[in-house]
C-alpha cells in the first residue's frame, strides 16, 4: 500500500466542499495514522468554522473570485492569483506536500497552480455539472480527476462518487430508526416528513411546508424541520396533535435520515449523494437560480425511481397535499423507491478518491526516480 506521509486539501467556501474534503481526511487518517493533514482556506469561508472545530489543519491563504465578464476587477487577477500562489507555495514546503487534492472554491485555483509549480502531483475532484472554474483549470494540469457522478463531466474524469461522512456512509437506517425518533422526540409508530433546506434553509420550502402543518397533522403525519441557522418561520405550524418539530440548525443529519420516511430538500450534490447513499426517500427542490446544477444533481436519482422532482416555483401547500401526503399513505411505495434510491447511491466515494491519490502519488514518485 502507498504510505501518504503529508496530504494538502483545498475546498473552501461552501459544506459541498468542505465536507468531501474532510470525509477524504478520515478515510486518510484510517489508513495513515501518521499522515500530516492540512486543510488550506480563505479568511471569509465556512471553512474557518467548520474545519478548526472538527480538529483538523487549517491554513488560510488570500484567495479570490474570477471574474466572469471583462471588468475593473480582470486587469488585477494576474497579480492577485500571483499572489495566492506563492502564499500556498509557502504552505506546500511548509508542511512538505506530497500531494494536493482540491474539490473546487476558490483556494482550490492557487492550490492547483502552486502545485505545478512545486511538481507535485494534483487530484481534482469535482460534484457539480457544468464543473466550476477552478476545477476546469485544475483538470488541464492533471490525469487525476474524480467525478462525483455519471452526470458530472470534466477532462480526464473518472467516476468515484461523493466522499460522505462516516456516520453516514455506514448509517443503517432501519437500524437507527427508533433511536433517532426518541432524540426528537417524535412518535414510533407515524410516517415522518424530514424537511431541510441546507444549512441556511430555504424560504421557499419553509413557506409551503409551513402552510401545508394542518394539512400533514390531519393525515397523521409528523414533521422533522430544519428551517435554517438564519431563518424563521413566517407562519407556525397550527398545533394539530401530531409532532411538529422545528429546528434552526442540525449537526446530526445521520439522525435525521434515520428518523424519516421522506425527505424533502434541495438539490445540492452532497446533499444528492447523502440522501441517495443511506437509501431515503426524496422530494427534491433545486435552487431556481446559479446554472442549474441542482437539478442536474437530482435528476439521476429521480430517474432512477429514488424520488421526485418539483421545481421550487411549483411548490406550495397545495402541492404537498396532493403528492406528499398520499405518498406516505403508502408504505410499499416508499419502501420501493428507498431501494431504487440505494441503488443509485453509493458509500464508498472516500475509498474510491483515495484509491486515486495513491495512484497520482505513486505514478510522481516513478516518474522522480526515472528523472
Amino acid at each position: 500500500m502507498t504510505v501518504l506521509r503529508s496530504v494538502v486539501l483545498a475546498g473552501g467556501g461552501t459544506g459541498g466542499h468542505i465536507e468531501p474534503a474532510l470525509a477524504l481526511a478520515e478515510c486518510i487518517r484510517r489508513y495513515h495514522p501518521d499522515a500530516r493533514i492540512t486543510c488550506l482556506g480563505t479568511p471569509k469561508g465556512l471553512e474557518t468554522e467548520i474545519i478548526p472545530a472538527r480538529g483538523w489543519d487549517l491554513e488560510l491563504v488570500p484567495a479570490y473570485p474570477l471574474p466572469r465578464r471583462p471588468n475593473a476587477d480582470l486587469a488585477r487577477t494576474p497579480g492577485r492569483i500571483r499572489r495566492s500562489v506563492n502564499a500556498v507555495a509557502e504552505v506546500l514546503e511548509k508542511v512538505d506536500a506530497e500531494v494536493v487534492v482540491g474539490f473546487g472554491g476558490y483556494v482550490a485555483l492557487p492550490a492547483y497552480l502552486a502545485a505545478r509549480k512545486k511538481k507535485l502531483p494534483a487530484v481534482v475532484h469535482e460534484v457539480n455539472d457544468p464543473a466550476g472554474i477552478a476545477n476546469k483549470v485544475g483538470a488541464r494540469f492533471t490525469p487525476f480527476v474524480g467525478l462525483g457522478g455519471e452526470h458530472v463531466t470534466l477532462r480526464n474524469g473518472t467516476v468515484v462518487g461523493v466522499p460522505l461522512r462516516r456516520n453516514i456512509s455506514t448509517l443503517d437506517r432501519a437500524a437507527t430508526r427508533a433511536a433517532a425518533r426518541e432524540h426528537f422526540g417524535l412518535d414510533q409508530d407515524k410516517p415522518v416528513l424530514f424537511v431541510t433546506g441546507g444549512s441556511q434553509g430555504a424560504r421557499s420550502i419553509n413557506l409551503a411546508v409551513t402552510a401545508a402543518a394542518k394539512a400533514l397533522g390531519a393525515a397523521n403525519i409528523q414533521v422533522l424541520h430544519v428551517i435554517g441557522a438564519r431563518n424563521t418561520l413566517d407562519i407556525m405550524p397550527e398545533p394539530t396533535g401530531t409532532k411538529y418539530v422545528t429546528l434552526p440548525f442540525l449537526d446530526r443529519m445521520d439522525l435525521g435520515y434515520a428518523a424519516a420516511d421522506l425527505i424533502l430538500c434541495r438539490g445540492g450534490a452532497l446533499t444528492c449523494a447523502e440522501v441517495a447513499a443511506v437509501g431515503l426517500p426524496a422530494v427534491y427542490v433545486p435552487y431556481p437560480h446559479g446554472n442549474g446544477e441542482q437539478r442536474r444533481n437530482a435528476l439521476p436519482v429521480t430517474r432512477a425511481g429514488g424520488g421526485l422532482l418539483v421545481e421550487d416555483s411549483e411548490l406550495s401547500a397545495s402541492w404537498l397535499e396532493e403528492n406528499v401526503i398520499p405518498l406516505l399513505g403508502e408504505p410499499d411505495r416508499i419502501a420501493a423507491m428507498g431501494r431504487a434510491a440505494a441503488g443509485y447511491g453509493r458509500r464508498d466515494g472516500d475509498e474510491a478518491l483515495l484509491a486515486l491519490v495513491y495512484q497520482a502519488v505513486r505514478e510522481n514518485q516513478r516518474a522522480e526516480e526515472q528523472a
